[in-house]
């Protein structure tokens, strides 16, 4: 069978992201005997046009979608981006009548209501690879797609989700899939991920609720054998977007022996939870190519990284930071400000923190993205913040009473003052 994979993020934040997953669907259509063609609509000048083109030329049997933003998480002014992808449905309707199936990130924390939104025929929460080519066998043989585990259809419940637990069972992307939207960013950075899974429980964090709570690994073998053949077609710059590379330590030390015992010269970005780290990593990390780490810490405060439910306390990302310094390793951090029990006192412990790490770069955050099925829902449910039938696809947000109005301008002044916050 014959499909058409779209990735309708357009949204560049802090750096355009190339969609991996919607690759790894696409390697694992192949390898089911299936023709897919990718379209990548971060690049194109005409995004609509692109759908338009790809669908005539290929009249695909199936087309999928993936949504991976719903809004940018802006409190002060946020921007809904699910009418972009809208858009992309429609045209898809005016030019085929294969049905549509949704998934990505975005789409996983959502799966009812935006399906309901965007008017597709179906979609797929979680692992695409497994469940995408099990649709078209299913379309192949003329037999009912329901019951697949992790599938919605309108009006119908859905069957619960599976995971599989050997991610090496899946197919890698091999560069091809990446080099139409590589070639119109020269600096750009390809996406890797090793472990997929968050068993952390942060109290805003919707990660568990699109990739599970078991930490699922793929061999470190396997990620250096990947990372080898993209370098050698063209490929330098690699952001690692597990949640934590870190974690569990042992398997991130044996992953950069993987990659030192190659030889290749990579620049690597990864996402660090700050704890559990130790100088032997980060010199191992270091001369990986490791150039640069994002510490997930969202606060200063000993109270409020308590009330978020992170597993460490501020002294131990102070020295965090102070290893990968030394390895020579950029550090940008985060602060999330706002949730529950932030009071003045908490905001101005949280940035005099920041201040002294001297990092590289931070971003500072107002207000909390509130997601279902997150302990900060349940508390904006029990302080009569969000209704218990509200639906969150449409952005709401958790600020502490009493900052509404100092929070936003106190952010906007510290901003100000420092070339190195966002």
């Amino acid at each position: 069978m014959k499909v058409v994979l779209i990735s309708a993020n357009t949204h560049a934040t802090i750096l355009p992201v190339f969609p991996l997953g919607l690759a790894c669907v696409a390697a694992a259509t192949r390898r089911a005997g299936h023709e897919a063609a990718l379209i990548d609509l971060m690049f194109e000048a005409d995004p609509l046009a692109a759908v338009r083109d790809s669908i005539a030329n290929l009249c695909p049997d199936l087309i999928g979608i993936s949504v991976r933003n719903i809004d940018d998480q802006v409190m002060e002014s946020p921007q809904f981006l699910l009418p972009q992808v809208r858009e992309v449905v429609d045209a898809c309707r005016r030019v085929s009548g294969a049905p549509i199936v949704l998934g990505g990130a975005g789409y996983s924390v959502f799966p009812e209501s935006a399906l309901r939104y965007l008017g597709a025929d179906m979609g797929i929460r979680g692992e695409g690879e497994a469940v995408f080519p099990a649709v078209l066998e299913r379309m192949a043989r003329r037999a009912p797609v329901s019951g697949l585990p992790g599938l919605y259809l309108p009006g119908q419940a859905p069957t619960g989700r599976s995971f599989v637990t050997n991610l090496d069972d899946l197919p890698l992307p091999g560069a091809k899939l990446f080099m139409p939207s590589i070639t119109r960013n020269a600096d750009a950075w390809v996406p890797v991920q090793s472990r997929r899974g968050c068993p952390m429980d942060c109290s805003f964090c919707s990660t568990s609720a699109i990739e599970g709570r078991p930490i699922r690994k793929r061999s470190p073998q396997a990620i250096a054998e990947w990372l080898e053949q993209l370098a050698e077609s063209g490929f330098h710059n690699f952001q690692f977007v597990d949640s934590m590379f870190n974690f569990p330590p042992a398997y991130a030390k044996e992953l950069c022996r993987k990659i030192l015992e190659r030889g290749q010269d990579l620049n690597l970005w990864c996402l660090i939870y700050p704890k559990w780290i130790d100088g032997e990593l980060a010199d191992l990390m270091a001369r990986a190519g490791c150039r640069e780490v994002s510490l997930g810490f969202e606060s200063g405060s000993d109270a409020m990284l308590g009330r978020l439910n992170k597993r460490f306390e501020a002294e131990e990302v102070r020295a965090v930071s102070r290893m990968f310094a030394g390895a020579g390793v950029q550090r940008r951090g985060f602060l999330l400000l706002g949730g529950p029990g932030e009071t003045r006192e908490s905001v101005e412990e949280s940035l005099g923190f920041a201040d002294s790490l001297n990092l590289d770069a931070l971003k500072v955050t107002v207000g909390v993205r509130i997601y279902p099925e997150t302990p900060l829902a349940a508390t904006a449910l029990a302080e009569g913040i969000i209704r218990p039938d509200e639906d969150l696809l449409w952005p709401r947000f958790y600020l502490a009473p009493g900052l509404r109005d100092w929070l936003p301008e106190r952010v906007g002044g510290y901003r100000a003052s420092r070339a190195w916050v966002v």
